[in-house]
């Protein structure tokens, strides 16, 4: 591996170094930061216990608060940031406990209770926003890697506290963004691989259509891979968007099947109007890793949503327009397939490609998914700022295959 890290491993500390110090000189006071989880290394869980994973978590804590003092960050657990891996209980859990004493000073005295209890909350978005409302969900309850969780039909009561989240919140006529790390849906990058389990994954998407209004937009992360996915309405209207943000980990996945897994480091700075919530526009930063490696490590603009696709915004409906445009134009499937692996593959993008990207950005549904991939040729759509940080997973230990594992 060279000074900056590889395609093969996870993050040595100097790129995580490297990617907060970016942050901090492209937005020096954000309005807040967003950091979406998976902070451990992707290793079997004998290399790793408990005591471990918290103090991984306390590091990156502690690098985040060096750069960004006093700014509000909104973090997120992500599958590896416990031990064992993915067994996220929907109870108190010691390591919930001193992950809420680690990010206290980021957490409202109200939201401490919540995060022992289930690792979610919810809390009033800073000045200048006034009417705006973060809610951060602990979706590894919901991963079907989780045994913890199987038989459960509502995990740690989420779905019921969120549900009655958007409720208040619509009556006090706040708008919603809500945060995660592991999103519904399947993955782009591997044909009918999804990671809900799918009655959690039905219920995620009934609330999310029963509650559109109120939610501005969602930020995920897990892929390591940029990309998106909509919510329809049951006539077929865009009515959400989630956005899945790079991974600053270049590590290259182990999932049988994916080709070109690996990924350059990124960063995303997001601008939105503080009143509405509304999506403004989102700049994307990369490290070429090899050219960091080979001469000077420099964080570069990869691209500009609205110049890079024509978008006005990042609203619902805008990226409907270009979910058909990358459905329809081989050019802009050809960018989004490039910019998907933060620049680090550049090869064409096939009608198997297409299929996949479209149908995973297109169909959150499960048996609607399906029925994309089935019918194939038809896949294309139906009728102020902030930093996103995701997926650090920093290189503390040597990586080994494990095929569940993202």
């Amino acid at each position: 591996a060279g000074p900056w890290g590889s395609y093969e491993c996870d993050a040595p500390w100097r790129l995580l170094e490297g990617a907060v110090g970016a942050m901090r000189s492209l937005e020096p006071r954000p309005d807040f930061v967003l950091w979406t989880g998976d902070d451990t290394p992707h290793v079997p869980n004998e290399q790793l216990g408990e005591k471990q994973v918290l103090h991984i978590i306390e590091n990156l804590t502690s690098l985040i608060k060096q750069n960004f003092p006093g700014t509000k960050v909104y973090a997120a657990m992500g599958n590896h940031d416990f031990h064992p891996k993915n067994q996220f209980p929907g109870k108190e859990h010691r390591i919930y406990n001193q992950t809420a004493e680690l990010w206290r000073s980021w957490l409202d005295d109200t939201s401490i209770p919540l995060f022992r209890a289930g690792a979610f909350y919810s809390e009033k978005l800073p000045s200048p926003s006034t009417r705006g409302r973060m809610v951060v969900l602990n979706t590894n309850l919901y991963y079907d890697q989780n045994n913890q969780t199987a038989e459960e039909e509502d995990p740690g009561g989420q779905f019921q506290w969120l549900e009655e989240t958007l409720s208040n919140a619509s009556k006090a006529g706040e708008m919603v963004y809500i945060a995660g790390h592991i999103p519904p849906g399947f993955f782009e990058k591997k044909r009918g691989k999804p990671w809900f389990r799918s009655s959690f994954n039905a219920r995620y998407l009934q609330i999310v259509q029963r509650h559109h209004h109120v939610i501005a937009a969602q930020f995920f992360g897990h892929h390591h891979t940029d990309s998106f996915r909509m919510f329809y309405s049951d006539t077929g209207s865009p009515i959400n968007v989630m956005f899945l943000a790079p991974g600053v980990t270049p590590w290259k996945t182990t999932l049988p099947g994916v080709v070109n897994g690996a990924n350059n480091p990124g960063i995303r700075v997001v601008d939105y109007d503080p009143d509405t919530l509304q999506v403004k526009d989102m700049v994307t930063y990369y490290l070429n890793l090899s050219r960091a490696n080979a001469a000077a490590a420099a964080w570069e603009e990869e691209y500009r949503l609205t110049a890079a696709f024509r978008v006005p915004d990042g609203s619902a409906r805008s990226m409907h327009a270009l979910l058909g445009r990358i459905a329809g134009d081989a050019r802009d499937l050809q960018r989004y397939y490039e910019f998907n692996s933060v620049s680090y593959d550049l090869g064409p993008c096939e009608e198997p490609c297409r299929l996949d990207h479209v149908c995973a950005i297109r169909e959150v549904d499960f048996a609607r998914y399906d029925a994309c991939i089935k019918d194939g040729s038809s896949a294309t759509a139906p009728g102020t700022a902030f930093l996103l940080l995701s997926l650090l997973s920093a290189a503390l230990a040597p990586q080994i295959g494990n095929q569940d594992q993202i």
